[in-house]
């Protein structure tokens, strides 16, 4: 087992509040993927703790429409979605171990019964959102800091069609680890344009957004 007894335990009880299920889709592949075995062993444990969870493993070189469908470009990968699979926008690229492993706890609560950390306002301001948005945030399993980036872009993406959010493994990924120039972690990549460095609020990720959406437009950014 890799989840630990005790760690199991808190998980049954913290699942129990789960209100809608949950889907986990496993974008796998035999060959190149060093990560996607112990990936899958992860998830399935996690399965296995509630009936609210179920997993689903696709082959991502035979299942290629369906990777499509969901933006799914290389594996390991996870998208959380809900028992329609619809898309979240919830995602995951790298094995969810370590400090990474609590993202997917949360990324599961946000599907399951909604987002639990972000203020009301953060809330209110990220559905009017009409635009497309995708948050890239590389980590790393042993960064503490990286979950609240993730958490935060996660949560923003469960509530909004709109906004995707990526959780990147910087070390399974070094192409795209050189490609936004992280030289450290947690890096937060905003529609390509915006960069944040460090773990940072809600407002203070909702404020970058704007800024990047305002660029795309020419316009000088509103931050109320």
């Amino acid at each position: 087992m890799l989840i630990q007894d005790d760690d199991r335990k808190v998980l049954v009880e913290e699942f129990k509040a789960l209100e809608q299920k949950v889907k986990l889709l496993f974008f796998s592949q035999e060959i190149n993927c060093p990560y996607c075995k112990e990936t899958g062993d992860i998830l399935a444990e996690v399965a296995e703790l509630s009936d609210k969870i179920s997993l689903v493993e696709i082959p991502l070189l035979l299942e290629g429409e369906k990777a499509a469908k969901f933006g799914i470009d290389r594996a390991p990968a996870i998208v959380v979605t809900d028992a329609y699979e619809r898309d979240s926008g919830v995602v995951f690229y790298g094995i969810p171990a370590g400090y990474e492993f609590i993202s997917l706890i949360g990324a599961i609560r946000d599907i399951g019964q909604g987002p639990t950390e972000l203020s009301d306002e953060v809330i209110k301001e990220v559905k009017k959102i009409d635009q497309p948005v995708t948050l890239k945030v590389f980590v790393t399993p042993t960064c503490p800091y990286c979950p609240k980036s993730v958490r935060v872009a996660h949560q923003m993406a469960s509530i909004n069609e709109h906004i995707r959010a990526e959780c990147v493994e910087a070390t399974e990924f070094p192409d795209l680890a050189r490609k936004y120039r992280v030289m450290g972690v947690p890096r937060t990549v905003i529609n390509e344009s915006v960069h944040l460095e460090g773990a940072h609020p809600d407002q203070a990720v909702l404020a970058s957004i704007r800024k990047a959406l305002s660029e795309a437009e020419g316009q000088t950014p509103i931050i109320n």
